[in-house]
């Protein structure tokens, strides 16, 4: 165990967890919605803490990660539990157990892991790193300084005192699950639209964003929701790739899986809307899965999957890409230690804020 990094002391020994936006009240020797912090005696602790439950080196591209840093590899890891509580979760068993399990994995042995096998970065994942946050950020501070990446793989629930304290993170990959708040509501466990978008809003301010929608038949694949939610992620940032995925029956929700076609006409509405960067993913061999010149129209990057047939751009002094037909920039972020510098320096790179 370890004493939690964000919570508050309350009358008579309970407290508030301050780690996500469901702000939990937590009575002595009971938990959070998400199960695995624990209030012992009026202190909130993790029960997670280095409790490694899955783990693996995966492409970024798995992630997915499709703009920043293609073709290096990642160590990836997560405890068990998660905030949201979705009827369609991929990974429902071990972010929905019903007791703390997991193999102790320290921060180093994760670095010198991670240094050993030449990965670039340490991907946060498979669950929901927010809810073991403590370890995530421990593991960071260490990995950050021998300059492997970091990088979340969120639902975007995350406080506004989580999101101060994400320094040592380089990018997030955010799910905007749905762009109707019943839905997220229904199937997610109560959760709030207007929250996840706050989130998008505020990490898209300090690091690297990419968003992925999974299109569930008859529940987000409607016309009408797909051009609602392009419209907004274009209003925040152009530049913000967008994953449209596939869907396929998990856990509690039987729907049938995506049809490419589906996958195709939303990815045509996100570009008719205005966005730069679309994607299509979970389905291999369609054009959705490269990257184009925004300005041009080359395909730069050329994937089948998760792996990746070409590179075709030249890297830039702040660490991004830009086409070599062209000479267009690109949010392609292509040099760690040149984007950091970027970053510290409060100089993000013009192409992220067209």
């Amino acid at each position: 165990m370890k004493e939690a990094k964000n919570y508050k002391k309350l009358k008579n020994k309970n407290v508030q967890c301050q780690l996500c936006k469901r702000y939990c009240i937590i009575p002595p020797n009971q938990t959070g919605v998400c199960k695995v912090r624990k209030n012992i005696n009026g202190i909130l602790y993790s029960l997670i803490y280095e409790k490694a439950i899955a783990q693996n080196i995966d492409p970024i591209e798995k992630k997915p990660f499709y703009n920043f840093l293609p073709g290096s590899k990642v160590f990836s890891f997560a405890t068990v539990g998660c905030n949201f509580k979705c009827l369609h979760c991929q990974n429902w068993d071990i972010s929905q157990p019903q007791e703390i399990i997991g193999k102790k994995l320290t921060t180093s042995e994760i670095l010198n892991f991670s240094l050993k096998n030449k990965v670039e970065g340490i991907a946060y994942t498979y669950t929901e790193p927010t809810i073991f946050f403590e370890y995530a950020y421990d593991t960071a501070k260490k990995t950050y300084k021998k300059n492997l990446f970091n990088v979340f793989v969120t639902n975007g629930y995350m406080s506004n005192e989580t999101i101060k304290k994400m320094n040592f993170i380089d990018a997030s990959r955010i799910d905007l699950k749905f762009f109707n708040s019943e839905s997220y509501n229904r199937i997610s466990g109560g959760i709030k639209l207007t929250n996840v978008l706050d989130t998008i809003q505020q990490i898209n301010k300090i690091q690297h964003i990419e968003l992925i929608t999974l299109l569930i038949p008859s529940v987000n694949d409607s016309e009408e929701e797909i051009t609602a939610l392009s419209k907004w992620v274009k209003k925040t940032n152009k530049n913000i790739p967008l994953h449209f995925t596939a869907y396929y029956p998990a856990h509690k929700m039987f729907h049938p899986p995506t049809p490419l076609s589906t996958l195709q006409k939303a990815r045509k509405i996100a570009l008719e809307e205005g966005l730069n960067y679309v994607y299509i993913g979970n389905i291999q061999g369609d054009e959705g899965e490269n990257t184009y010149c925004p300005n041009c129209g080359e395909c730069v990057i050329k994937r089948y999957g998760t792996e990746l047939l070409k590179k075709s751009y030249q890297i830039l002094d702040n660490g991004y890409a830009s086409c070599l037909k062209c000479g267009a920039d690109l949010n392609i972020i292509t040099n760690l230690e040149r984007y950091r510098r970027g970053k510290k320096d409060g100089k993000r790179s013009g192409s992220l804020l067209l």
